[in-house]
């Protein structure tokens, strides 16, 4: 299907002769045509900005262009719109949108890049004709449309199934992975792996007919699982809101493509875009890797490596934004218990008043106990250091010279970085 977008795409740069960019609801890159101008001197360059050129080297455009371009109303477009350059914004070049419809719904946008050859390009309106050039172009826009919707659909179908046997009820799963299996065909042998991003905000409003699954060629099913992706802080990601991204390998020893479809995702704005509200940020969201699999019948359990992934990687900065199962240490076992609440004795340092000595206290385990690698590593005086533990101890009671004492007060600092929502993270 990919080589039938990029062949339409072809086709709106032929006519037009202007280079042609085709991006999804959510500017990630499908396809783009190659065109060159003619410079004043009979040498050919191409007719390329910052903005086009980052769209197709990171295969998606910043969020920064997205709300540029948004702000002229293409969301809503029902006919080509002309925007004009913004140095200041790095576009250098003018753009015609094309938005790319089906039955009334936006799936995508066709940009026109415009170096100046298109400044006489009617676009027409209630009181003019439109240029028979550009009525082509958006005749072929309109059959991308129809693939993209097709596409769309197809691909919530996967999704339900993948959901069904990732989440759904037991009685149902060995139907639910039998249709999956049958709509994957030979990919469903794998190897596989799935990507869990947490939190993910589906379509609501005016984006609910876009669910905003993935259009990477990397992912053969892929689904949002529900969640308070709103609650705006740990708990988003506590709650499980996600989505889950199943991931077609080259081999079973090389994660690196689910790897890199986990980098693109994180770039979605749709993996940024729950949570925000008065005085408050969007929780930052990341992303895990499971373990290879092959087959389907044990994506129960890769699922909740993938989300163990995730969520450790939301909780330890130096994990993420991308973590894989395997290498998540503690976590792998501390994601798999139930949520409890902290123990008594270390409850007290866990008080927002106690941030300081909690971080001290795990860099401190964390560093195997060893007093100089710790001092370097907060960039402090080794007596403030003793210091620091001393409070520790008046705090908790425990023992740090002790072995069970330390295991105790270990687990239960990195278990708070996980949850249950509202505890330190």
């Amino acid at each position: 299907m990919r080589d039938d977008y990029q062949q339409l795409v072809d086709e709106i740069t032929a006519v037009l002769r202007a280079p042609a960019t085709l991006e999804n609801r959510d500017f990630a890159l499908i396809a783009f045509g190659a065109q060159d101008s003619e410079d004043s001197d009979g040498t050919a360059e191409p007719a390329l900005d910052p903005v086009r050129t980052r769209s197709i080297l990171q295969r998606r455009s910043t969020a920064a262009v997205r709300a540029w371009f948004e702000a002229f109303g293409i969301a809503r477009a029902q006919a080509p719109l002309r925007i004009p350059p913004d140095p200041a914004a790095g576009v250098f070049m003018g753009r015609i949108c094309l938005p790319v419809r089906h039955r009334g719904v936006v799936h995508g946008y066709v940009w026109l890049l415009d170096d100046g050859h298109l400044a006489d390009l009617e676009l027409g309106g209630p009181a003019g004709a439109r240029d028979p050039r550009l009525a082509r172009a958006m005749e072929t826009a309109d059959r991308i449309g129809a693939l993209l919707a097709a596409e769309a659909r197809a691909g919530e179908e996967l999704g339900e199934l993948l959901r069904d046997v990732l989440t759904g009820p037991p009685a149902g799963r060995d139907a639910a992975r039998s249709g999956l299996r049958a709509a994957l065909r030979g990919a469903a042998d794998g190897p596989l792996a799935l990507v869990a991003v947490v939190p993910w905000t589906p379509g609501t409003g005016e984006d609910a007919d876009h669910p905003g699954l993935p259009h990477l060629p990397g992912i053969v099913a892929a689904c949002a699982l529900p969640g308070d992706a709103a609650a705006g802080d740990a708990a988003a990601v506590a709650s499980g809101a996600g989505l889950a991204a199943l991931v077609r390998l080259r081999a079973a020893s090389a994660l690196d493509p689910a790897r890199a479809t986990a980098e693109q995702l994180l770039r979605s704005p749709r993996a940024t875009a729950g949570g925000r509200g008065p005085g408050r940020l969007a929780p930052r969201a990341a992303a895990g890797v499971s373990a290879p699999r092959r087959g389907l019948e044990d994506l129960p359990a890769a699922w909740q490596e993938a989300l163990a992934a995730a969520r450790a990687a939301h909780a330890d900065t130096h994990l993420g934004p991308v973590a894989e199962w395997s290498a998540i240490g503690p976590y792998r076992l501390l994601a798999a218990l139930p949520a409890l609440p902290p123990d008594a004795a270390v409850r007290p340092l866990l008080e927002p008043a106690h941030t300081e000595l909690a971080r001290t206290a795990e860099t401190f385990l964390d560093c195997a106990g060893q007093a100089g690698r710790t001092a370097q590593r907060l960039g402090i005086h080794r007596q403030t250091l003793y210091y620091r533990l001393s409070r520790v101890r008046q705090l908790t009671g425990l023992d740090l010279d002790a072995g069970e004492d330390r295991l105790l007060l270990h687990m239960t600092l990195k278990a708070a970085r996980l949850g249950p929502p509202g505890r330190r993270a």
